[in-house]
């Protein structure tokens, strides 16, 4: 799943910055095409940069000019083998492959050994 998250394959961790302002979004998208080597991906009003000093630099300085409109986060590449319940893989996979795509997991799920949307919902990985 980790294909979603990145165009490269990076096993180690990334910064997440989001923007909450136009200012904010133009100064990220602006720096993203300045600076194309530190950016793992760019989601419009959000980026993915590689963490390094560099792209901790980039992230810092868009906090410093726009305050609270920047969020920066530090996130790692979920490994699902390691952290995704075998029963919540098979679940998904299963979903996906249903025959009616309009049906809702909830209407999938009931009546089967797949997980209650709900405890899915409550439980932590």
């Amino acid at each position: 799943m980790d294909r979603f998250l990145t165009r490269r394959r990076r096993p180690s961790p990334v910064l997440l910055v989001v923007t909450y302002s136009r200012g904010a979004r133009e100064r990220l998208r602006n720096a993203c095409r300045t600076h194309e080597g530190v950016v793992v991906r760019r989601f419009g009003r959000a980026a993915l940069l590689e963490e390094t000093e560099f792209g901790a630099f980039l992230a810092c300085w868009l906090r410093a000019v726009h305050g609270g409109d920047v969020q920066v986060e530090r996130t790692e590449p979920l490994n699902e083998f390691e952290t995704v319940p075998e029963s919540v893989r098979t679940a998904a996979e299963a979903y996906a492959d249903r025959d009616a795509k309009s049906t809702p997991y909830g209407k999938f799920a009931a009546g089967t050994d797949h997980p209650d949307p709900e405890r899915l919902k409550s439980s932590e990985l």
